[in-house]
């Protein structure tokens, strides 16, 4: 029974995940095409998507690299954007923080937002769903999302220039975050941190790459914090 329950919410996960290859095939075709771009060579681009696996760091890495920035200053920023992860691995704590330690660190290096988003909203509504079929779900979701970033990596990078402009590949990442945001704001305290998250993101846009993005996120989770707080008073 155990089996068919993970065999179930595997093929959950997967469907969940199918969506979002409309835009990680583009994505990730940029990304191949702008490290080609930016003088990196084909074992260079691929080692990048695989060990980093996070768009949004290596497009950023890539800027400043492409800039002149010194390595630690280069690296510091890729981290700073990606900090965003440890915020999802926090929320994810009390739905896998039981996993034996390997499967962690797969779950770890399969997190995306893509994963995080679709798993998460999966395991929310289910207060009763076993360790094992939401390990099962959350692999389900990075199995077609995560072979198809490689590859469309890979075929950016081969087809480089080739790329015609027409084509606008830049548009993934906008409306990758968009339709993963989208179904998540479902209560008044999603909605004020969306808001605050929004505004902020908007009035720090001035401040060096990543720095903005963090203090936004901190105080979208405060206001988010605080008005389940005021709700849960006014109850």
């Amino acid at each position: 029974m155990a089996g068919s329950t993970q065999k179930s919410a595997f093929r959950e996960g997967v469907l969940l995940g199918l969506p979002f290859t409309l835009v990680i095939v583009p994505f990730g075709m940029l990304f191949g095409v702008v490290a080609t771009e930016a003088g990196l060579d084909l074992w260079a681009t691929m080692g990048f998507s695989a060990l980093v696996i996070a768009g949004a760091a290596q497009f950023t890495a890539l800027s400043l690299m492409g800039e002149g920035a010194q390595t630690w200053l280069v690296v510091l920023t890729a981290l700073a954007v990606n900090l965003r992860m440890a915020m999802y691995s926090a929320a994810l704590v009390p739905h896998l923080g039981q996993a034996p330690l390997w499967k962690r660190a797969c779950v770890s290096y399969l997190m995306v937002d893509q994963t995080y988003a679709a798993a998460t909203a999966a395991y929310e509504p289910r207060d009763g769903m076993p360790l094992d079929a939401k390990l099962a779900l959350f692999f389900g979701v990075a199995t077609p999302i995560v072979p198809l970033w490689y590859v469309s990596t890979l075929a950016g990078a081969l087809l480089g220039s080739g790329v015609p402009e027409a084509w606008a590949l830049d548009f993934a990442l906008p409306l990758t975050f968009i339709a993963m945001l989208g179904p998540m704001l479902r209560t008044l305290a999603h909605l004020g941190a969306a808001f605050v998250s929004i505004v902020l993101s908007l009035a720090f846009a001035g401040l060096p790459a990543g720095v903005g993005l963090l203090l936004a996120a901190m105080a979208a989770m405060a206001a988010g914090a605080a008005i389940e707080t005021w709700q849960e008073r006014a109850a």
